[in-house]
């Protein structure tokens, strides 16, 4: 054994002491440009993501598709143009990936955050279906496509940046920051929306008012300075010190995508399983219970909460989330990834019971919707603090970008792409409670995989 770690040590005499040496020498200095950074682009990739999300519910279903009798209809034929971002999102990490592998990390987050944020424009200038018929649709899904591609790239990218430059012993708290992005960007599109609505003269339902007829395009438009923001401070970042060295020693793989399903197909697959229950709660607790929230009580589609009142609701829920998120990840740095994760999951089923509690249709108030979101929000950051640590740590640093965002992102299509679809369904067929069963599946699920994982806390990144 002394023998064998002797010869790999002595074949390449320079290049692991220098990787070594270059993450120590980071100043706080270094390390907090970092952390902006990282956090900047996910909450960019997030808000565009998110802004989506919420037109998916108040704006498009009106808009862009053809009068329908059945408002379920028109909701569930927006939510699959929602869905269509999640199904190109591993198309984008193996793309990305494949770069990001390649040629390094910096460049690959500054195309991944161009690719989003040029999408995001075009919606904000697309013509709607009165205007352009069946086109608008198809304009539509493409350009949700291309936000999909975007965000494949971004997240593992980030989670990368900030991972491959932290302290020892401190890889969760460093990796957490690109995760603020998720509640942040949320926060900025639904207050943005919320006092688009509040401003302007909209009744759900009503495409005559000031808010449907332009004023809904204003946060797309918007992410455009976002993006030029995100630009300027990437622009500035150095590689990371952990890739230069794959660099350095010659491990670049030619085919990432192909050297991940030859050598990394198990971690891939553990990892996308470990993801999914995050994936799933996130989108039930944000695009399907806004619509749930606002929909028609006396058709049994949800509790007839005014829509901007829903907004604030969401909007001070969003801020248990934040808190859950250091909290997870400063846990799982002295406690281990697996503990942690496996904790949440166990309070995630026991979250998926309350859901008739909370949300009955002939019980629910505003207050129960409340306390609902809060608890779910802040489990939440519980499970998704940790990820951008944990995901990463599964796959070696040649492979990395591209084997870390297909767990990623795959998990989107099985959690987040048919959360909105399949919870609308059960609730106009079973019931609210159904949802919580949903949920409680498949975090039933995520934690066979965590169990099944490899706890990795305490492993150097250039040794994985």
């Amino acid at each position: 054994m002394h023998k064998e770690g002797f010869a790999v040590t002595t074949t390449a005499p320079a290049t692991a002491p220098a990787a070594t040496t270059t993450t120590a020498q980071l100043t706080k200095r270094d390390r907090r440009r970092i952390a902006f950074a990282s956090t900047i682009g996910t909450t960019i990739e997030f808000y565009d993501f998110y802004i989506y999300a919420t037109a998916a519910v108040a704006v498009f279903p009106y808009l862009f598709f053809p009068k329908t009798e059945d408002p379920t209809i028109a909701l569930l034929q927006s939510f699959a143009t929602f869905g269509l971002a999640f199904v190109a999102r591993p198309l984008g990490s193996v793309v990305f990936g494949h770069f990001g592998d390649r040629i390094g990390r910096k460049a690959t987050l500054v195309g991944a955050l161009l690719t989003m944020g040029i999408a995001t424009f075009i919606i904000g200038i697309l013509p709607t279906y009165a205007t352009a018929g069946i086109l608008a649709p198809a304009l539509l899904a493409l350009m949700r496509f291309c936000q999909g591609l975007g965000l494949g790239g971004e997240w593992s990218g980030a989670a990368l940046l900030a991972s491959e430059t932290a302290e020892d012993g401190k890889r969760a708290k460093a990796a957490m920051w690109p995760q603020f992005g998720a509640p942040f960007g949320f926060f900025l599109a639904n207050g943005f929306f919320l006092t688009l609505v509040a401003t302007m003269d909209y009744h759900r339902g009503d495409t005559t008012g000031t808010f449907m007829e332009w004023g809904w395009r204003l946060p797309f438009l918007s992410s455009a300075v976002m993006v030029l923001i995100g630009l300027y401070v990437r622009l500035k970042l150095e590689e990371t010190p952990v890739f230069q060295q794959a660099v350095d020693s010659g491990k670049k793989a030619k085919s990432p995508i192909l050297e991940v399903f030859k050598t990394a197909w198990l971690p891939t697959l553990i990892g996308t399983f470990v993801m999914v229950s995050c994936y799933t709660l996130f989108y039930l607790v944000t695009t399907w219970i806004l619509s749930y929230g606002i929909g028609d009580s006396s058709k049994g589609l949800g509790l007839n909460i005014p829509y901007i009142q829903f907004l604030e609701i969401q909007l001070i829920s969003i801020f248990a989330f934040i808190v859950g998120i250091p909290v997870a990840s400063l846990l799982a740095d002295k406690y281990g990834r697996k503990p942690v994760l496996t904790v949440t999951s166990a309070i995630m089923i026991a979250f998926g019971f309350t859901f008739p509690f909370f949300l009955d249709i002939e019980t629910a108030t505003t207050g129960s919707v409340l306390a609902f979101l809060t608890l779910g929000m802040f489990i939440m950051g519980l499970i998704f603090g940790p990820m951008s640590a944990v995901l990463p740590e599964l796959f070696p640093t040649n492979v990395r970008y591209t084997g870390s965002g297909i767990a990623y992102n795959v998990s989107s299509i099985l959690g987040a792409a048919v959360a909105p679809f399949i919870a609308t369904w059960l609730v106009k067929t079973q019931g609210v409670a159904a949802v919580g069963y949903y949920l409680i599946i498949v975090s039933a699920l995520s934690l066979v995989a965590i169990i099944a994982m490899r706890e990795m806390s305490k492993v150097d990144l250039t040794e994985v």
